[in-house]
């Protein structure tokens, strides 16, 4: 069995649902940055975005497909132009090499690239770090977040192509943090 991903805003309440229960459990209970709750008043105003999953079996291809959230990352504009991207995280199973990261990062770079981003940022952990510089990013300055080795990272918007992404008017209520 093979599997295929998908990189979208996340649309509905069950996509939200699993987006911050998958946060939840990368950087609580996995990384320990958080006690009770990664959410923030960032998550506000941020655009999430979700790999989906859905296994497609080589040998029965009419077998209805699920979809699943397997990774995770948010988008938000603090200032006109100036993007920042967050929250960065891959289900523990679906680890095997970058491709999710990669599509999750692509996805959110060239999405704020749509909407008018001029600028485009993260706080990267240190292990994350040459990852991102392979995907043409550059480090800006070192930062401690939660006690951890961060970088702060640009990106470069010349590798990372709008994609015509519709921008969604207004945050839905449902990912207003509670």
């Amino acid at each position: 069995m093979r599997q295929s991903y998908r990189f979208e805003l996340a649309k509905t309440a069950t996509e939200v649902r699993e987006y911050f229960g998958l946060r939840y459990e990368i950087f609580c209970l996995e990384q320990g940055l958080f006690r009770w709750s990664d959410r923030d008043e960032i998550d506000r105003i941020a655009y999430p975005i979700v790999a989906l999953t859905s296994p497609h079996s080589i040998y029965q291809p009419d077998i209805a497909a699920w979809e699943r959230v397997v990774g995770v990352v948010r988008i938000y504009e603090p200032e006109p132009g100036i993007w920042y991207g967050g929250r960065l995280g891959v289900h523990l199973q679906h680890r095997r090499g970058w491709r999710i990261g990669k599509g999750l990062i692509e996805k959110a770079v060239q999405t704020a690239h749509t909407w008018g981003c001029r600028q485009f940022l993260a706080t990267v952990q240190l292990q994350n770090v040459r990852f991102f510089q392979r995907l043409h990013w550059d480090s800006l300055e070192e930062l401690t977040i939660c006690d951890r080795p961060h970088h702060l990272m640009q990106a470069d918007l010349n590798h990372y192509l709008p994609n015509g992404e519709p921008r969604p008017q207004g945050i839905p209520q449902w990912l207003e943090v509670a």
